[in-house]
């Protein structure tokens, strides 16, 4: 279980779902990680979890100082960072692309798309200055096979991706490897979002569209992120990696 000793990770939206599953992942194969997350009692409480090798640190990732703040603490604590995981996500609820009001699609835009330019500028330095380093994004199939009724999420997750493939080329050169993932949908607090509504019969629809008929879990996004991170994957990057069942198919 030594898979990411002596590394470090940076995982934003850290205190639950999908990042909480790579933070116990990630330590559990030896890395120190950041969790960081705009709910900080609950970064807290995840970082407490996992025990010496993690630290909590509250951060809106919308917001340039907070993301600077959030390197810094893990450059103190820990002394370098090799892992950037741009896990941090926001959606509107799904619905008319006309009923979005402009306050939440800047949200969703600052969230899923500039924070990642805020992560590229503090990390990339650092990642230069150690030799190399893994940017993984936790982008969605919705930027790969939008579903109806969810136009400004899915617009972000593609630029996700995008952004993704074009970083990956630029850093290659620079040891910096850059991948995304690509989960269909779980059973987290953004789910009710997604379908509209919670509902047996939503439910069913969305597991309906999934060959393998069931929602992604935490532990199947925080294995395919650890893959990615670790030197298995040292010769991956510009991918999107579908995590979904075959829904993409």
């Amino acid at each position: 279980m030594t898979r990411l000793a002596g590394k470090t990770a940076i995982i934003t939206g850290a205190a639950a779902g999908f990042g909480e599953g790579m933070v116990k992942r990630f330590a559990e194969e030896g890395a120190n990680v950041v969790v960081a997350d705009l709910n900080h009692k609950g970064a807290e409480a995840v970082a407490d979890a996992v025990g010496k090798n993690a630290i909590a640190v509250q951060a809106d990732v919308s917001r340039k100082e907070d993301v600077d703040a959030m390197v810094a603490a893990a450059m103190d604590a820990f002394g370098r960072v090799d892992i950037m995981i741009n896990n941090a996500g926001f959606t509107h609820r799904n619905g008319s692309m006309l009923e979005v009001d402009e306050s939440t699609f800047d949200l969703i835009s600052a969230v899923n798309m500039k924070a990642i330019y805020y992560a590229t500028l503090a990390v990339v330095p650092i990642m230069e200055m150690q030799g190399g380093g893994s940017i993984i994004t936790t982008a969605s199939t919705a930027g790969l096979r939008p579903r109806p009724g969810l136009t400004w999420y899915n617009a972000s997750k593609g630029w996700a991706i995008a952004a993704t493939k074009s970083m990956a080329v630029e850093l290659a050169p620079k040891n910096i490897r850059v991948n995304c993932l690509c989960p269909v949908a779980g059973d987290t607090a953004m789910l009710s979002l997604f379908m509209g509504e919670d509902t047996p019969e939503k439910r069913a629809q969305f597991k309906a569209s999934i060959p393998l008929g069931r929602f992604s879990t935490p532990l199947d996004i925080a294995n395919a992120a650890l893959w990615l991170a670790s030197s298995e994957a040292e010769f991956i990057t510009g991918v999107a990696l579908e995590v979904d069942g075959g829904r993409c198919i």
